[in-house]
């Protein structure tokens, strides 16, 4: 049955620009990312828990095994795209990680206390791995459903559906971290899983109807191409490159606020199960401030500023919040700063970014996207992780760790500024090429 145009244009009019025939795909999104991000929200505070009990000085190990996971599953990953249509390869990757989820649970419940150090390092990066890949083929099937035009009214309101999940999920975990084990919330996130299944299926029937642009194969077909394309494509274009030059600028500095937080909660709470609480409530946080955020203000600053300056916003947030760390480096600047960074990121700068990938051919959304959200990202945090472990050995501290981030945030900024010149131009270039359109 088709949309109602009155029923869509409602209260959720006023906060989103949804045109008729747009208001179901939109909700099925919502409970797809919904689903993916209260998954990943609950596992998020075992995972820094666990990091965090393995030692801290031990993280940078886990982010390098974090990297050669990412660059081992590529390759399978890469051959399921390439063999299999939409509707089966996404299923069956998140099904995979279910039953990762599963082996957790029992490992946890049927081992011996003195194993719960190295099941907590494995977990942690598996989780690292996990949040990327399930996150990224969200967005890559959102990119491949919905236009340039309709990302840029509609991927800021979809990102709320995953501030929502973050919400409900880091809720989840702060209430029950204390009062069940760990084990029957990682069952938890399993079911969640398999209602993204559910969802993403939802959304698939309605991606024809959605608009009009001539697809490059049919919806039930295989993308096709090379199991290596992510690799291989990415490196042969400016435009792609610079987006994973984006992206990996943005998690070396990010990285260096995540060892700053672990230090904090190491230092302020002996107790395991506090720690964990801690990581939530901080994720709480985030997570309320976004959505605000994302129901409000991303689609408006988009039309204000367009996609290049509302990219560079992150970018020069970060300047600014660095600089005022290496003057003043407390625990409190520090944790407000990571509270607005991540807010900025999720709200703003993800879903912008995501614009950028509609401009691209499909097999590039899928396959050189999965490799820059997942082994660029990564490559980004090893950066960071190591780089800020050789500033710990050379004797300095938080102050040196902010005035390194100054300039790389710099050249992030103006990396955005590019890619949202070069966003628009392929945009235009495209609209140009496209039967029926004026010379």
């Amino acid at each position: 049955m088709p949309d109602s145009p009155s029923a869509e244009r409602g209260l959720l009019a006023r906060l989103v620009d949804v045109r008729p025939g747009e208001g179901r795909a939109l909700a099925w999104s919502w409970a797809y990312i919904f689903s993916i991000l209260a998954a990943y929200y609950v596992l998020r505070p075992i995972r820094d828990q666990m990091g965090v009990a393995g030692g801290i000085e031990n993280l940078p190990w886990l982010f390098t095994a974090t990297l050669l996971g990412m660059l081992a599953l590529n390759l399978p990953f890469g051959w399921l795209v390439k063999s299999l249509p939409r509707a089966r390869f996404v299923p069956l990757t998140y099904r995979f990680f279910a039953l990762n989820i599963l082996l957790f649970a029992l490992a946890l419940h049927l081992a011996p206390p003195e194993a719960d150090l190295w099941i907590g390092r494995a977990f942690f990066v598996w989780l690292s791995i996990f949040n990327l890949f399930v996150v990224s083929i969200f967005w890559a099937t959102i990119v491949d459903v919905f236009s340039t035009e309709q990302g840029k009214r509609l991927f800021g309101f979809i990102a709320a559906g995953a501030t929502l999940g973050a919400i409900a999920g880091s809720a989840t975990t702060a209430l029950l971290a204390r009062a069940v084990p760990t084990s029957a919330l990682l069952l938890c996130a399993v079911v969640l899983l398999e209602a993204a299944v559910f969802s993403m299926r939802g959304l698939a029937r309605l991606s024809e109807r959605l608009h009009h642009v001539p697809r490059e194969a049919p919806e039930h077909a295989p993308i096709g191409g090379s199991a290596l394309a992510g690799i291989t494509r990415t490196l042969a274009s400016p435009y792609l490159l610079n987006i994973g030059l984006f992206l990996l600028l943005f998690s070396v500095t990010s990285t260096f606020l995540y060892f700053e937080q672990a230090g904090i909660a190491k230092r302020s709470f002996p107790d395991r199960g506090a720690q964990t609480a801690f990581f939530a409530s901080v994720d709480l946080l985030v997570n309320a401030l976004t959505l605000g955020v994302q129901l409000f203000l991303t689609g408006r600053i988009v039309r204000a500023l367009g996609i290049g300056w509302t990219l560079a916003l992150l970018p020069a947030a970060s300047v600014l919040g660095f600089a005022a760390l290496a003057l003043s480096p407390t625990i409190t600047a520090i944790v407000a700063f990571q509270v607005f960074r991540r807010a900025g990121n999720f709200a703003i700068a993800r879903p912008i970014r995501e614009v950028l990938f509609t401009v691209v051919p499909r097999e590039d959304r899928y396959k050189a996207k999965g490799f820059i959200d997942t082994v660029v990202y990564r490559l980004g945090d090893q950066v960071g992780a190591w780089s800020y472990a050789g500033i710990a050995a050379l004797g300095f501290g938080a102050t040196a760790v902010a005035a390194t981030a100054v300039p790389l945030s710099l050249a992030w900024l103006l990396n955005g500024l590019w890619l949202g010149r070069a966003q628009e131009k392929r945009a235009d270039e495209a609209d140009a090429a496209r039967p029926g359109s004026p010379a």
